[in-house]
C-alpha cells in the first residue's frame, strides 16, 4: 500500500492549472489560424474576383455555420447534466460564436481584422496567466492589457467618420466597466475574482494608470501613443516580477 494515498490526487491538482493553460494556448492558436485563413483568402486575396466571392458568399457561409454551431453547443450545454459534458457544450457554443462573429465583423469592416489579430493573442496570454499566476497579478495584467487595446482602438478610429461613433461608445462602456470593477474590488465584493487574502494594490495601480492614460488620451490624441508605451513597459515589468516570484 502506498505510504501517501493522496499523492496522486495532489499531483493531479497541481497539474490542473498547467493543463488549463495548455488548452488556452491551443485554442488561441486555432483562433489565430482561422484569422490568418480569412486574411489570406479575403483581405489579401489574389484577385478582386476572389475577394468579391468571399464577400458575397463565403463569409455568409462562415457566419451561418457559426450560428448553427452556437445553437448546437447551447442546446448540448443545456441538456447535458454532468459538469464535464456541460463544459464541452459551452466550448462548442463559444467556438460557434467566435466563428460567426469574426466573419460578421470582417464583412462589416475589413479593418476589424487587424484588431482581431491583436486581441486573440492577448486573450490567449491572459487566459494562461489566469491559470498560472496569482489572482491579483492576473487581474492587474488583464486591466493593463484591456487598456492597451482600448488606447490602440482610440488612436485608430476615434476621429474616423465611419466607425468613430462606435469607438466612442466602446471606450465609454470600457471606462464604466473599469470604474465599476475597481469599486467592487475596493468593497471586496468579488471574492472569486480576487480572493480576500490577495493583495489588491497591483489592481489599484493598474486601474489608476489605466484611467489616467485614458484621460490623457482624451485630452491629447498624440499622447495616447506614449501612454501605450508606458503601459506596455509597466505590464512587461509586472509580468517579469511575478514570473520570478512564482519561480
Amino acid at each position: 500500500m502506498s505510504k501517501n494515498p493522496n499523492k496522486r490526487a495532489k499531483s493531479a491538482k497541481r497539474d490542473e492549472p498547467m493543463s488549463s493553460a495548455m488548452k488556452f494556448f491551443l485554442a488561441g492558436c486555432v483562433a489565430e489560424l482561422y484569422l490568418l485563413l480569412i486574411y489570406r483568402f479575403y483581405i489579401n486575396a489574389d484577385s478582386d474576383l476572389q475577394r468579391i466571392a468571399w464577400y458575397d458568399s463565403y463569409l455568409w457561409v462562415l457566419l451561418g455555420a457559426g450560428a448553427v454551431i452556437l445553437v448546437i453547443g447551447a442546446v448540448c450545454a443545456y441538456l447535458w447534466r454532468s459538469e464535464k459534458k456541460r463544459n464541452w457544450g459551452l466550448i462548442i457554443a463559444a467556438a460557434g460564436l467566435y466563428m460567426g462573429a469574426v466573419a460578421g465583423l470582417v464583412r462589416w469592416n475589413m479593418s476589424a481584422m487587424t484588431l482581431l489579430m491583436v486581441v486573440v493573442p492577448v486573450v490567449m496570454l491572459l487566459g494562461i496567466l489566469w491559470n498560472l499566476y496569482d489572482r491579483e497579478c492576473a487581474l492587474a495584467l488583464t486591466i493593463l492589457g484591456a487598456t492597451l487595446i482600448a488606447l490602440w482602438i482610440f488612436r485608430r478610429g476615434f476621429s474616423s467618420t465611419t466607425v468613430g461613433v462606435y469607438v466612442k461608445i466602446v471606450l465609454a462602456v470600457y471606462l464604466v466597466v473599469l470604474i465599476a470593477l475597481l469599486v467592487q474590488v475596493a468593497r471586496k465584493k468579488l471574492p472569486k475574482l480576487l480572493p480576500l487574502q490577495a493583495d489588491p494594490l497591483p489592481v489599484y495601480v493598474a486601474g489608476g494608470l489605466s484611467l489616467a492614460s485614458m484621460a490623457i488620451a482624451l485630452i491629447n490624441s498624440v499622447a495616447a501613443y506614449y501612454a501605450m508605451w508606458v503601459l506596455a513597459i509597466i505590464a512587461f515589468g509586472l509580468a517579469v516580477y511575478y514570473t520570478v516570484k512564482q519561480l
